[in-house]
């Protein structure tokens, strides 16, 4: 994995949202994260899943699964997981129809951030490592960088083998929308999670470091997958 920034120093990160036109400005701490998203090989030494070894992003992940791959990676490497997953029972108020009751597996989530597991990145870290220093939409040419609909000939393409970014990262746009910790807007979207960098079927406006996508945490898609993150162990 790979600190970011690389001089360890905190940052401050602002977010922006199209849709809303709002502007918000967030304190990032140094962490660790992934150089690639998790390929297939990665997912299937903890999964078990049986299919062709391969070194294409891990795809048809939710939410919910990225969590428990993290914790299920934390235990193999002997780390602390860091996410904690309760049921939780939500009674059905008569008269609510079937649209408006809440699934039988809602969960509340617990996140352990004194664990030195690996997690998701919060969306602020996620957009300090992609834009890496660089002032633009992108931190290089778009052909040279990324896997998207202009190039990838309609399917995932291996993971790395796309120009990095400054700070050593590869496919932070392009190649698979990544997950993120964050609520993107619990008001109107309820427990919908932000989704970040564009994926190999997308067009170049959705590749963009300050693009923001929402989804359901039980959505599993062909171009959806996860980068994992770490808290900076301490000295």
């Amino acid at each position: 994995m790979i600190a970011v920034p690389p001089d360890l120093s905190p940052r401050d990160v602002t977010l922006t949202d199209r849709r809303s036109q709002s502007r918000w400005t967030v304190r990032v701490e140094p962490f660790l994260v992934g150089a690639t998203p998790l390929t297939q090989d990665q997912v299937r030494s903890v999964t078990g899943f049986v299919g062709p070894a391969a070194e294409v992003p891990a795809t048809e992940i939710s939410w919910r699964d990225a969590l428990d791959l993290c914790n299920r990676l934390s235990e193999r490497d002997g780390l602390q997981p860091v996410y904690t997953v309760t049921p939780v029972h939500v009674p059905v108020t008569p008269g609510w129809v079937p649209h408006d009751r809440p699934a039988p597996d809602d969960v509340r989530v617990t996140w352990d951030r004194a664990a030195d597991g690996y997690r998701l990145p919060t969306e602020a870290e996620w957009e300090l490592a992609c834009r890496a220093g660089t002032p633009g939409p992108r931190y290089g040419d778009l052909d040279e960088i990324a896997w998207y609909r202009g190039n990838s000939g309609g399917r995932p393409r291996p993971v790395g083998t796309r120009q990095p970014n400054p700070w050593g990262l590869h496919d932070m746009l392009g190649g698979v929308w990544e997950w993120c910790w964050d609520l993107y807007d619990e008001e109107v979207y309820g427990p919908y999670r932000v989704l970040r960098g564009g994926g190999w079927f997308d067009e170049p406006w959705s590749c963009r470091a300050g693009v923001r996508r929402r989804s359901q945490p039980t959505l599993r898609i062909d171009d959806v997958g996860v980068r994992l993150a770490r808290n900076l162990p301490a000295p």
